[in-house]
């Protein structure tokens, strides 16, 4: 292992150099006029898997842009990690925000500038070298590995559900390894093993056939904004609890351990609340600001809106209201059935002045890879190594779909070893990945893979 650090450390500057040359493509996936540059990006990643020894390396087409496949399968019994990331980027816009050029790589106060270093090339790129150094010193990989790295991450991954569904036996792994997240803080190494889910719904509340004169009509008919309002606001009590009858009968609870890991983290509330310029957090009582975001399930309502929002006065009572209602939600809750939930919910306490419509946009389930799984001890293990420290455990309050679709399609789970940090600005201006993260998310790429056997065989001696 002290040739293959020696062999990262010599060749930083190189490091370097090829990531600033992956950035400089502007591989934007939802503008058609960089179609041209997705291709030239695909290609780009091609080469460079063939560079550092992967084999079966090629650009397979989707009715979008094209995914790039590869692996190296030589470690029979060894487990098989499917490595994923994506190489498409956000727009830059505005541009004018933006201190250095967002496709000319930029380091400056220790972080590196470019649009897509941290989302997703800078951490695609990390386990690119560790791959390398591994192959470079040893002539091999203690692991099997596949890759598959897709251009449509950022405007939805439309086609690879099928991509997955069609590939299955091409990509036949053990566990899907994922960076594209943050650690918890700068300095703060950190495991993240589980994302909530999500359903979402968007309701119509109708009242008079058209809109009326307040003054003539106000007082006689129930104003759809108010009946609205007066429900939205019936969906949590005193203690910021929702209301909804089973609505957490399937909340899957922390463990001791969790809650005591989640203590472990450098977090306060006050500097928190500070922070999002609040004089106090609010939440479901009983629960700490990281146990709510992370491990609770949540309903908040994200748009309302209905009547005149123009400029100036005009005295009407609005026909119709509308809103949109989101719910986060944890390990064991079906999207589905809390959508259901939330509608007969609504439709139950609406009056009979006004008729409520609810729809179903969309949703998705949660996700969790126990935290004494093979792969997440592995990866605890090789950021200890990487990091000089011992990482802490966290979960996330957002979604990853693919994550999901990983589980439900080939029953594999993730391990989420990201090395961005939370003001990173992925999707803004002026988007950076720390450098010190870069060469230590290097380091503890080639600990992860030459750490995974032994935990792997270890669990499957337990399972015996």
């Amino acid at each position: 292992m002290e040739n293959i650090l020696q062999y990262i450390e010599s060749n930083k500057e190189r490091y370097l150099s090829e990531l600033k040359d992956f950035l400089a493509i502007p591989s934007v996936s939802s503008q058609s006029d960089h179609n041209g540059d997705i291709q030239l990006c695909a290609q780009w990643i091609a080469d460079h898997m063939k560079t550092i020894g992967m084999n079966n390396v090629k650009i397979m087409p989707t009715p979008g842009h094209p995914v790039v496949y590869s692996e190296w399968l030589g470690a029979p019994g060894a487990p098989t990690v499917l490595f994923y990331g994506h190489y498409d980027v956000q727009p830059v816009d505005p541009l004018n925000l933006w201190t250095s050029p967002p496709f000319e790589m930029t380091i400056r106060n220790g972080n590196i500038y470019a649009r897509g270093s941290a989302d997703d090339k800078g951490q695609v790129l990390i386990h690119f070298k560790g791959i390398e150094a591994l192959m470079k010193q040893t002539g091999k990989l203690p692991v099997n590995i596949k890759m598959l790295i897709e251009g449509e991450e950022e405007v939805g991954s439309a086609n690879l559900d099928n991509f997955v569904k069609q590939n299955k036996e091409l990509l036949k792994s053990d566990l899907v390894l994922i960076s594209d997240s943050s650690m918890f803080a700068k300095g703060v190494p950190s495991i993240c093993y589980a994302l909530r889910g999500l359903s979402y719904l968007e309701i119509e509340v109708n009242g008079p056939n058209r809109d009326l004169h307040s003054g003539s009509f106000g007082g006689s008919v129930h104003n759809p904004i108010q009946a609205l309002t007066e429900m939205i606001a019936s969906l949590h009590d005193k203690n910021g609890k929702v209301t909804i009858p089973g609505f957490y009968n399937d909340v899957r609870p922390l463990s001791k351990a969790e809650r005591d890991a989640f203590k472990k983290l450098p977090f306060s509330e006050k500097k928190y609340a500070k922070e999002l310029g609040v004089k106090e957090l609010y939440g479901e009582k009983g629960f700490s600001s990281l146990e709510r975001v992370w491990a609770r399930p949540t309903l908040e309502c994200n748009g309302i809106w209905g009547g005149y929002t123009g400029e100036g006065a005009k005295t009407v009572l609005p026909a119709k209201a509308f809103a949109k209602i989101s719910c986060r939600l944890v390990p064991d809750q079906e999207s589905g059935k809390i959508a259901k939930m939330v509608e007969k919910h609504l439709k139950k306490i609406a009056p009979k002045t006004i008729d409520i419509q609810v729809r179903n946009l969309h949703g998705g389930e949660a996700a969790i890879t126990p935290i004494d799984s093979a792969g997440v001890k592995a990866a605890v293990a090789a950021l200890e190594k990487g990091f000089g420290k011992k990482p802490l455990y966290q979960r996330e309050g957002g979604s990853i779909p693919i994550v999901v679709q990983f589980k439900k399609l080939l029953g594999l789970d993730t391990v989420l070893l990201g090395f961005g940090l939370p003001d990173e600005n992925a999707h803004s201006p002026n988007e950076f990945l720390n450098i010190d993260n870069f060469f230590g998310g290097i380091r503890t790429s080639v600990h992860f893979f030459n750490e995974l056997p032994h935990y792997w065989h270890n669990r499957n001696q337990k399972k015996k």
